[in-house]
């Protein structure tokens, strides 16, 4: 390990804020020991969680509110810095509108950003939230085994990856799960939960408790390339942007038919840029490589999209622009 990241490594379990996360999980788990599931998902005090993007922030937000200590890890510490104060900002929001259980302060209180994998040697749950890579995912399962407890639940929030092949990296697989959140992850209720060839009961009830206790509603689906989701989200996404790069009509136009006509919340192409048009293209990747379906084979307006840089609203263009990059 570097010197930076051994020290981040220290700070982050080290800490006023990291000591206390220790000392209430040691208790907790002395508590739930051959207690019923509910009491075992109480008993999940600290939560590491890995990638400090949309989705990581969001994670990390769900599971601070609720109550757990959060370990929030990205290498990138320019990412690791917007991400907390995106987090801050939204519990403030939240505050205002009575929509949290104590201050924003203390809700913030409980999550420590770092640099470190390390950091998450006393994790009770770890959720991956990196790139949408299948071989970096499988790496960072194999290191996550090496570092976090046997008794550590490691979960992916990947949007069409194979649980079963992440789990078969770890080593083990019984407790390696898909918790599938949704973006925005403080609003959207719904958590795939993906159960591998090898995820033990155990694991999908205790993760299934976890989502109530934040509040989610947890739905079991198996492990099939884009799960229910995306499988049936990404074609329509795709089917959009192909009207787009034909001519059928213009973004707007798209969208108008979509919400007015179909009822809606947001058009697809809108949709799109909220979920990254990079993320688009590699879950249509995963589905067309996996399942060998030309109804899957990304628009090539997409791919050059993403070539160019146009991501969507987190880099301030895609199918629209966008005033900031966050917008």
């Amino acid at each position: 390990m570097s010197r930076p990241a051994a020290e981040s490594a220290r700070a982050a379990t080290s800490s006023p804020t990291a000591r206390a996360a220790d000392e209430t999980a040691d208790r907790a788990r002395a508590g739930a020991a051959d207690s019923p599931v509910g009491s075992q998902a109480a008993a999940v005090r600290v939560v590491g969680v890995v990638g400090a993007g949309t989705m990581g922030n969001g994670i990390a937000h769900v599971f601070a509110a609720a109550g757990r200590w959060v370990r929030l890890v990205d290498t990138d510490a320019a990412a690791l810095g917007r991400a907390l104060e995106t987090i801050g900002r939204n519990l403030e929001r939240q505050s205002r509108k009575g929509a949290l259980a104590g201050t924003a302060a203390e809700v913030m209180g409980r999550i420590e950003g770092t640099g470190a994998l390390e950091a998450l040697a006393g994790s009770d749950l770890v959720v991956e939230a990196i790139v949408e890579d299948v071989e970096a995912k499988r790496e960072l399962f194999r290191r996550l085994t090496e570092i976090v407890p046997p008794r550590a639940v490691l979960a992916s929030n990947t949007s069409a990856i194979s649980i079963t092949a992440l789990g078969a990296a770890s080593r083990r697989a019984d407790r390696v799960v898909g918790m599938h959140f949704m973006n925005p992850v403080p609003l959207m209720p719904l958590v795939e939960v993906v159960r591998g060839v090898e995820t033990s009961a155990a694991t999908l009830e205790l993760v299934h408790a976890l989502c109530r206790d934040l509040g989610k509603t947890p739905v079991a689906v198996h492990d099939s390339p884009g799960f229910v989701s995306n499988r049936v989200l990404m074609p329509m996404i795709n089917e959009a942007i192909f009207c787009l790069a034909e001519g059928v009509a213009d973004a707007r136009a798209v969208d108008d038919v979509m919400k007015l006509g179909m009822r809606h919340p947001m058009g697809p192409l809108e949709l799109a840029d909220l979920i990254g048009l990079d993320v688009c293209l590699a879950i249509l990747q995963v589905l067309h490589r996996e399942l060998g379906e030309d109804k899957y084979r990304p628009c090539p307006l997409l791919a050059r999209s993403v070539a160019a840089g146009h991501l969507g609203r987190k880099s301030g263009r895609g199918f629209y622009i966008y005033g900031d990059a966050d917008a």
